[in-house]
């Protein structure tokens, strides 16, 4: 009873500090973040920090591989999928990825912090090791081509497209909030907004006239 009780608690502090780094690793970026603000955040000592996770950049891969282990499989189901439509495939993936980094401030800081820091080769793992497949959906796209659904289009230009349209609104958000949207629409009323928006856009702009 007692072990148990113990193991509760592990997983109930683990939770806590996942969830404060989260918060800052979003806020600061993994440099600018330091682990007595997480421990601060997460209402326990520091050293409990540095017991379960030992580094701060342990906490940081920790965290960044929870956040993605929840994604990754959802999108290797949708993508590999051949019963699901190309353009179903653009309009659930945006919804996924948008809820994804709406649940997930800290994506676009690490992804930036990661880049430009040299942790290209760890962020092309994580995705390696993921189990996505890219050559399937390159494949469902040369089909529609083939059979003149799409106009010709670049396989990668249409994932980057994709990827990069759905991440902007996150790194750009003071300037959407502050300047274009202003008091028109909430923040996240936008973002919503965006998830049926952004497929018809991308559909629209390779869809065979």
């Amino acid at each position: 009873m007692e072990n148990h009780k113990n193991n509760t608690q592990l997983q109930g502090n683990e939770k806590l500090i996942m969830e404060a780094a989260k918060k800052i690793f979003g806020r600061k970026g993994l440099d600018g973040a330091r682990m007595q603000e997480i421990a601060d955040e997460a209402g326990i000592n520091k050293a409990l920090v540095h017991y379960y996770f030992r580094s701060k950049d342990k906490l940081f891969e920790a965290v960044i591989n929870v956040t993605f282990l929840s994604f990754f499989p959802k999108v290797m189901s949708l993508m590999s999928n051949p019963s699901i439509s190309l353009f179903q495939k653009i309009e659930r993936f945006v919804d996924l990825y948008i809820t994804l980094i709406q649940e997930n401030p800290h994506i676009p800081g690490f992804m930036a912090q990661e880049l430009s820091r040299g942790g290209a080769d760890r962020v092309l793992d994580m995705f390696k090791d993921s189990g996505i497949k890219p050559e399937v959906f390159f494949q469902q796209i040369e089909q529609e081509i083939k059979t003149g659904t799409i106009v010709p289009v670049n396989p990668v230009h249409l994932i980057v497209n994709m990827i990069s349209m759905c991440i902007f609104p996150f790194l750009a958000r003071p300037l959407i909030s502050g300047f274009l949207i202003r008091d028109r629409i909430d923040y996240d009323e936008f973002l919503e907004e965006r998830k049926k928006e952004l497929p018809k856009f991308i559909i629209n702009s390779i869809k065979k006239k």
